[in-house]
């Protein structure tokens, strides 16, 4: 029977790391707000699996969906053959929920997949090469993905990447004058994630739809974070007037599986139908993945919990006030604690998940702390995770010591 430190050997020596000191808890299982490692010690979670446990973990009626899709099939052809139903239902419930003319959805396997289909979906309806993205933009890390960032620390060991990629201030509207008739695509963050949790302000996202009608390029809102209900609406850009010509999902949509999804009109969607199989995946819209999505869509719309985000915000505001804290940015459940600097954030995410609670950083920011629970996550937990937070806050200040 292999111990605890043989599994920490094997996971280093057999499965690549993205870090050279991964957190490294070895999970047993995991439901509601916690996460339980093989040691029996459990850990409120406070980042959802960077925002994609909307649910909490093992939700019943995801879990049931899963199980009852499993025991009927699984894969059985690629994406848009056959009429497969959890696929079908989850597309059809979107277009009920999403503002015309965003009625036609293809799914993927993850958010930067998603990102990929409506950068050649945008260029394919256009006929244009340029895309504009935002200075601290993160779209993800496929090739597509990681050409829209400007961090050239990230970009440079994979260069070439892709050509005509111009980039613009996010909620500077002098930049906009940028968009002309060659570019394709605008593709923003609705909210930026890996920037430091930065909302849109004003009319910004308003400006930035009317030059894009004025110069005939599409706009794209990235909602992988914010979607499905994090912010107080099921999409964030519901709060902000303004609606994309693709709308790109993700992280939250399934509860903790794997998926993605772009989302336009169908007279854009059908152009990557010439030439044949323009767009293809083979797992995409997988049914049993479906079907988490679909359940995880289904609570989200007959209960309280997206607009119980704010409330949580809230409250999780008003708990938070510390020296150390220099802001709080987001809303709902996409929250980013602003620290006084760098080494107090990492003090914080370090020692919390010593004490059972799970904080994470962002990519860009690195005085920040990530706050990204559950949707599920009580009044009760806020309090208790808070507590802790300002408890460590206290003790940073004390040196370290209680």
């Amino acid at each position: 029977m292999s111990t605890s430190k043989d599994k920490t050997s094997d996971f280093r020596a057999y499965q690549s790391q993205t870090t050279p000191h991964p957190l490294g808890l070895e999970i047993s299982h995991a439901s509601g707000s916690y996460i339980y490692d093989v040691q029996g010690r459990d850990y409120l979670d406070f980042v959802a699996g960077v925002s994609a446990v909307s649910l909490g973990h093992s939700h019943p009626e995801v879990v049931a969906a899963v199980k009852q899709q499993a025991d009927k099939y699984m894969h059985v052809m690629v994406y848009g053959e056959f009429i497969q139903s959890p696929a079908l239902d989850l597309c059809k419930a979107l277009a009920g929920a999403l503002p015309y003319p965003l009625q036609t959805t293809y799914l993927v396997n993850s958010g930067t997949e998603a990102m990929e289909g409506a950068i050649k979906l945008a260029r394919r309806v256009t006929g244009r090469s340029e895309l504009i993205s935002a200075r601290n933009a993160y779209h993800g890390n496929t090739i597509g993905s990681l050409s829209l960032t400007d961090f050239e620390a990230r970009k440079a060991p994979f260069r070439p990447l892709l050509p005509d990629i111009r980039h613009i201030e996010f909620n500077n509207t002098q930049s906009l004058e940028t968009i002309s008739s060659k570019t394709a695509a605008v593709i923003l963050e609705t909210i930026q994630g890996g920037a430091g949790f930065i909302l849109p302000e004003a009319d910004y996202l308003q400006q930035v739809r009317r030059r894009c009608d004025e110069t005939g390029a599409l706009l794209v809102l990235d909602e992988i974070q914010p979607g499905f209900g994090r912010t107080g609406t099921l999409f964030a850009f519901e709060q902000f007037n303004c609606i994309p010509d693709i709308l790109v999902m993700g992280k939250g949509m399934a509860s903790g599986l794997p998926i993605g999804a772009f989302t336009a009109s169908r007279t854009h969607m059908d152009t990557l139908q010439d030439p044949k199989l323009g767009h293809i995946t083979t797992f995409g819209g997988n049914p049993v993945i479906a079907a988490a999505a679909l359940a995880t869509l289904k609570v989200l719309q007959k209960t309280h919990l997206i607009p119980d985000t704010l409330k949580k915000e809230s409250l999780i505001r008003s708990y938070l006030v510390h020296p150390a804290i220099s802001e709080i940015r987001g809303r709902g459940l996409m929250l980013a604690l602003i620290m006084e600097s760098a080494a107090i954030a990492d003090y914080l995410v370090l020692e919390a998940q010593k004490e059972g609670l799970l904080l994470f950083w962002l990519l860009f920011e690195p005085r920040a702390v990530r706050i990204s629970p559950p949707l599920t996550l009580s009044e009760a937990e806020i309090k208790q995770g808070c507590t802790l937070i300002l408890r460590l806050l206290q003790r940073y200040e004390n040196g370290g010591v209680n």
